[in-house]
């Protein structure tokens, strides 16, 4: 990981967001709603920018925040995203509907592991973005991988874990045994033989896995 200096001259770099995004970006502040790290999401938005793909499929909207951000970054992309927390994709639809992006994100409300039917109905995606519990996410990324076109992209936030991937004196048995299960997938993936994978050290940590 990049030392915190370097991390807030980078972020000191990033133009300021819209007055819709500097409010969502207090209000998960104000109530501890984990979103992208501004470093992390740029590096996302440019990759997507390159891509241009026409269909999202997101794991985790939380308030809504990286789906608007990927959808003003591509505009003409429909996103599909999935949250399971009732009060967080109450105002996920609020926020989305104050952007006016109705027309191209697409909310559906429920745990991810078991709503594979309706994201099913929706396939294929040219973009899968993984950023929901952490501990699943080898599950998540082996339930939606094969609705991945070919050539397509998966994008998976938070797999350095604030840099504890690389500590090995991790006193708290909770957090020890969530490091290991991300160091666990961080391996799994780089090995997987359908993809290259590159792991970024940007924001949380992003993987970037192209399918073969």
């Amino acid at each position: 990981m990049i030392n915190d200096k370097l991390h807030n001259y980078i972020e000191k770099l990033i133009p300021n967001r819209t007055e819709l995004f500097t409010e969502m970006e207090q209000y998960a502040l104000q109530h501890e709603v984990p979103i992208m790290e501004l470093a992390g999401i740029e590096a996302m938005l440019q990759l997507l920018r390159i891509q241009q793909p026409k269909k999202i499929l997101e794991v985790g909207t939380a308030i809504g925040y990286s789906a608007l951000r990927m959808s003003f970054a591509v505009p003409n992309a429909n996103i599909v995203t999935i949250e399971r927390d009732v009060e967080r994709y109450e105002v996920a639809e609020h926020y989305i509907s104050k952007a006016n992006k109705q027309e191209y994100i697409q909310l559906i409300k429920g745990d991810a592991l078991e709503v594979e039917d309706r994201v099913k109905s929706l396939a294929p995606y040219d973009v899968i973005f993984i950023d929901a519990a952490k501990g699943q996410y080898k599950r998540f990324f082996e339930l939606y991988s094969k609705y991945l076109q070919p050539g397509g992209m998966i994008i998976t936030d938070n797999v350095l874990f604030k840099g504890l991937v690389c500590d090995d004196d991790i006193e708290n048995k909770r957090i020890r045994n969530l490091v290991r299960k991300i160091d666990d997938f961080n391996h799994w993936l780089m090995n997987h033989s359908d993809y290259d994978t590159v792991i970024l050290p940007v924001g949380d940590g992003v993987a970037i896995s192209k399918k073969r």
